[in-house]
């Protein structure tokens, strides 16, 4: 198997930018897709997840799953599970929080702070990096598996 490494960059001027670019991952996220979420405490991983909700159908609001780990969203048909493994003192806490059970099937599973739980997740199909760039955004996403680039491949289609 050969897996087309995709790695595609985004300058964000705003958070609206930011969501957008979320909405259009999410338009062509197929079920299954787990994305990693890195990036500096208030860097927009949240709003990235809010964006790619709302694309979904989601309306109402958006929490960072900081203190419960994860929160489920059950949107047209498809289930997607955000997490926020920032509290994590150990990676086997979500091990013992059932945390397995998340990804397995046809859940599109966001995790922020993924390197909390490292050994105890998945690999992602894609990584999302965002970084503070002036008063917007430097956003980074790269596939790492056939499924991540499909979808990555569709993104540069649609912004063609």
């Amino acid at each position: 198997m050969v897996v087309l490494m995709i790695r595609c960059e985004f300058y964000l001027a705003d958070a609206t930018a930011q969501e957008q670019l979320a909405g259009e991952l999410a338009r062509h996220c197929p079920a299954g897709v787990v994305i990693f979420l890195q990036g500096e405490l208030g860097a927009g991983k949240t709003t990235f997840v809010r964006g790619f909700l709302r694309a979904l159908g989601h309306e109402g609001v958006v929490k960072s799953p900081t203190y419960t780990l994860v929160e489920p969203y059950a949107l047209g048909g498809r289930q997607v599970y955000h997490f926020d493994l920032y509290r994590l003192a150990d990676p086997e806490e979500l091990e013992y929080a059932g945390g397995r059970d998340y990804f397995e099937g046809e859940a599109v599973c966001l995790v922020e702070w993924p390197d909390k739980a490292a050994g105890f997740l998945p690999q992602a199909d894609i990584v999302c990096e965002i970084h503070y760039a002036g008063a917007g955004r430097q956003l980074s996403l790269q596939a790492l598996t056939d499924k991540g680039s499909s979808v990555l491949q569709a993104i540069a289609e649609a912004s063609l």
